[in-house]
């Protein structure tokens, strides 16, 4: 059965940071390039930054690049998103998503092409 579960969500204050894990089970995780999507209250879901089998990261939402640090662990079959100085406009449903098998990431931030989704975890930053 294919998994992805995030979790460390939660309510933090702006400027604060928070740490999100998503772990995979059920497929080849060195095989799928694996990105973090968000989804705001009364908009649609955007890719934010994928990262590759190769550790190469792709950047979706510009002003993330910098606040945001994607990692994975392949022992461990997870990646994380830290996130840094976070801003009321980060607010939002932060999902992981795998695709595969391939070895980049998508060219877009879209949700096709990508095959496996997580439920999601919910990050709220107040002002």
């Amino acid at each position: 059965e294919v998994q992805l579960v995030e979790s460390g969500g939660g309510l933090v204050q702006a400027g604060g940071s928070l740490r999100l894990s998503c772990a995979a089970s059920g497929f080849t995780f060195d095989d799928y390039a694996i990105a973090w999507f968000r989804q705001a209250p009364g908009k649609e879901r955007q890719g934010v930054l994928c990262i590759s089998t190769t550790d190469v990261v792709a950047y979706y939402v510009d002003p993330v690049q910098g606040r945001f640090i994607i990692s994975r662990d392949s022992a461990a079959n997870t990646v994380d998103l830290q996130i840094n100085s976070l801003k009321p406009e980060d607010t939002a449903v932060y999902y992981c998503a795998a695709v595969g098998p391939t070895s980049r990431c998508p060219i877009y931030g879209h949700q096709p092409p990508y095959d496996y989704w997580g439920q999601g975890t919910q990050v709220t930053v107040s002002s």
